[in-house]
Parts: C-alpha cells; sequence; structure tokens
C-alpha cells in the first residue's frame, strides 16, 4: 500500500474506452452546434443543460463514486451557486468574475463546514446528516422573502465576464462546455493523485489507511469541499442560464436525481455520471411526454444497471459486459 500511495498512479484506458469517451465529447459539441447552425437553437438550449448538470454530476461522483460517500444533500451547493449569481444581481452587480468567484467561496465554505459535521459520521447516518443540511439551507432560502421567497427571483442579465457575452446562448453552451473539460480533468487527476489515492483506498480499507498514517478524516474533508464548489460553480451557470432560480433547485429529490446520474452512467468512473446525466435528461424528456408516472420505467432502469451492468452504463460501453 505504501508503494501505491508513493506516486500518482494513472490508469491507463484502454484503446476502446479512449474512443468511447473521445466521441462522447465530440457528438456533446458538435450535434449542439450543428442544431444551432441549422436554425434549431432549442437543441442547443437542451445540450447547455445537460452540460451544466454533467459537472455537477462529475463533482458528485468524485466523493461518490470515488470516495464512497454518498451525499443526499448535493443539490444545496447546486442551489447556493445559483443563488450567488442571483442575489448580487439583484442589487444590479452583474460582474462574473464577482459571480463565479462568490459561488465557488460559498460552495466551499459550506462544504467546509457541513462536512466537518457530516464526515463524523457513516454510512446512513451520513446520507441522513447531509440530507439534512441541505434542507436547513432550502428553508433558509424559502424565508428571504426579499429575494423571492418560495416564488424564486428572476435574473434579468446574465453574469457580465470581459471579452465573453453570455447573453449568447451559443457563447453560453461553449463556456459550460469548455468548464466541463476542465472539470472533468481536474478530477482526473485529483483521483490519480495521491490524495485521490488516499480517498480511494479509504473507500475501501479505512481502517488500513489509517494503520499507515493517514488523516483518512482531513483528507475526506477536502475532498468533500472540493466537490461542494465544483457543484456550486455549475449552479452558477444554471442560473445564468435559466435566467431564473428558485428554492426548487435546492431540495433532497433535486439530489436523489444527481446520485441517480451517478449510478446510471457508473459511479466511480470518469465519463460515466456525464453519460448518465445525457440519459436521464433525454428519457425524462421522452418518457414525461407519454406518462405522469413516468417516474416508475426510470426506477426499473436504475434497478436492472445496478444489477446487471458493471460500471453503469459507461461500463457497457466500455466493454464490461452483463454482470455473471
Amino acid at each position: 500500500m505504501t508503494d501505491l500511495l508513493a506516486k500518482p498512479r494513472f490508469l491507463g484506458a484502454t484503446r476502446r474506452q479512449r474512443l468511447v469517451n473521445g466521441l462522447l465529447l465530440v457528438l456533446m459539441l458538435v450535434l449542439p452546434l450543428a442544431a444551432w447552425y441549422t436554425g434549431n437553437p432549442f437543441w442547443l438550449d437542451f445540450a447547455t443543460r445537460v452540460v451544466i448538470l454533467s459537472m455537477a454530476a462529475v463533482s458528485l461522483n468524485f466523493i461518490l463514486g470515488y470516495g464512497g460517500m454518498v451525499s443526499f444533500g448535493h443539490a444545496a451547493f447546486f442551489g447556493l451557486g445559483a443563488y450567488a449569481v442571483g442575489i448580487p444581481a439583484h442589487h444590479d452587480e452583474y460582474g462574473g468574475l464577482l459571480h463565479v468567484v462568490l459561488a465557488i467561496g460559498v460552495g466551499a465554505l459550506f462544504g467546509a463546514i457541513t462536512g466537518a459535521v457530516s464526515l463524523r459520521t457513516r454510512g446512513v447516518h451520513f446520507i441522513m446528516i447531509t440530507m439534512a443540511f441541505a434542507q436547513m439551507v432550502y428553508f433558509a432560502i424559502v424565508s428571504l422573502e426579499e429575494y423571492g421567497g418560495d416564488d424564486g427571483l428572476v435574473i434579468n442579465v446574465r453574469s457580465e465576464l470581459p471579452l465573453i457575452d453570455l447573453e449568447s446562448n451559443l457563447v453560453l453552451f461553449l463556456v459550460c462546455f469548455a468548464s466541463l473539460l476542465a472539470i472533468l480533468y481536474l478530477v482526473f487527476r485529483l483521483v490519480h493523485s495521491r490524495f485521490g489515492l488516499v480517498i480511494q483506498g479509504a473507500k475501501d480499507n479505512e481502517q488500513r489507511m489509517k494503520a499507515i498514517g493517514f488523516h483518512v478524516y482531513w483528507y475526506r474533508l477536502a475532498a468533500y469541499t472540493i466537490s461542494g464548489a465544483i457543484c456550486a460553480y455549475a449552479g452558477a451557470m444554471l442560473g445564468n442560464f435559466t435566467s431564473f432560480i428558485s428554492p426548487e433547485m435546492m431540495n433532497w429529490t433535486r439530489s436523489g436525481e444527481l446520485i441517480f446520474m451517478v449510478i446510471l452512467g457508473g459511479a466511480g468512473t470518469l465519463f460515466g455520471p456525464v453519460l448518465g446525466t445525457i440519459t436521464f435528461i433525454v428519457l425524462e424528456e421522452v418518457l414525461s411526454g407519454f406518462s405522469v408516472y413516468w417516474h416508475l420505467p426510470f426506477g426499473i432502469l436504475l434497478i436492472a444497471v445496478v444489477l446487471f451492468a458493471r460500471g453503469g452504463l459507461i461500463g457497457l460501453l466500455h466493454g464490461r459486459g452483463p454482470r455473471q
């Protein structure tokens, strides 16, 4: 174990895995652009939503898939990031850099404070306490009548960035897509660093990691804080995209959807949450048009993936085959 942690270990992806991952990203970029230039802006908006939710799912996967920390309150970071854009905009402060720094800072601070308490618990207790913290934030935002309360808050002007016009839906999509690439690279570097290996080692055998001298609690707290900051950034992008924010964004059901995306696509894989998000959003759009009970086939699909697919949907594409 000591030799394993001595230096970063880059798990080599097979040629098929690299091809699948690359093709997935190319399609996420090319198809919306093609739709935009052929006069179908709906698909560009659809893709922007997918990319933003993918960022949030990747942030959750960092602690859930690699660290074994099942957070059922991750949507709180998402909502806080959105309100970090909406509240300053309500006071006529549209500086994009301020919004981004504020969102990341608030997400990291909330993650550090709540994580310091939550990570002293394990299992179902950790799940429930993260949900409790998220619901506290949810009801706190609902009580802020100045910022719309339960009715939400309209953002009249998107964040203003130097040389970047986010009022253009095309530019916003490209910024979000570039952000997703940066986040994927960041998570890749973290996961395959000494820090990431400690997180993964603690997931597999916490006692052994403690026995060889690692303070697992502080590593997990750092990971939880980073995950919260990334998710809050995604929330800031969502606030700009929708131009409307509400406490509903941070309800516990939204956290459940993020967990669904991660598990569906493949927890503990880099591109699994992205594929899971795409599948989730596409199925939601299709099935909700047929019946109000569209959650039922969703649940059946999730059960099937957990029981029969090794590594989720991305595992099937990578050729791992079904569970035996």
